[in-house]
């Protein structure tokens, strides 16, 4: 429990770290919203080393710290609609008894999904249903980087275990990989 808990804080304390990192990549996608979601890697990893409780945690966690430390109010609305959309998401699809979908395809649901909460959000909060027309551009951007994170997740989960650090105890979990 104790390491656990330590981790999580770790995690956490990475998650912020990315966050911050990925806004001072000078990278223009010519699309608003769109970035490449490095603090993702540590929720999908989160999620197979430490559980669903502890990730929903560190996603809240990493989005009201980071929102405080270099953020707006309004994206703590965004980003927490769409990183809890985002886990819940991610949650359900992992606890399917038969591993249909690897690490790297629960990344990119996750990375879809995200995408839809700040859709909704947005739309809640301008109140104009119009915005959903900007959906499919963000599902094609939510793809690659979730991609992209699903593979790093995928590094970094099997790494770990190897290693003797975090074993993986999920059986469906381990099958994902």
């Amino acid at each position: 429990m104790t390491k656990k808990i330590t981790t999580a804080g770790i995690f956490t304390a990475m998650a912020i770290g990315l966050a911050f990192f990925e806004r001072l990549i000078p990278i223009d996608f010519g699309i608003p919203g769109i970035k490449l979601g490095l603090a993702n890697i540590v929720t999908v990893t989160s999620l197979f080393i430490l559980g669903p409780l502890y990730s929903i945690v560190i996603q809240i966690a990493r989005v009201i710290l980071s929102t405080l430390l270099f953020g707006s109010p309004a994206g703590l609305i965004y980003s927490l609609s769409g990183g809890l959309l985002s886990v819940a998401a991610m949650v359900l699809i992992l606890k399917i008894p038969r591993p249909v979908f690897s690490i790297i395809s629960i990344s990119v649901v996750g990375a879809v999904f995200h995408n839809i909460g700040q859709i909704l959000a947005a739309s809640f909060v301008v109140m104009n249903l119009n915005l959903a027309f900007y959906l499919p551009v963000l599902m094609i951007t939510g793809v690659i980087t979730g991609l992209f994170v699903g593979f790093v997740s995928k590094y970094l989960v099997t790494g770990l275990d190897r290693s003797g650090a975090f074993r993986i105890t999920d059986v469906n979990a381990r099958k994902r990989l």
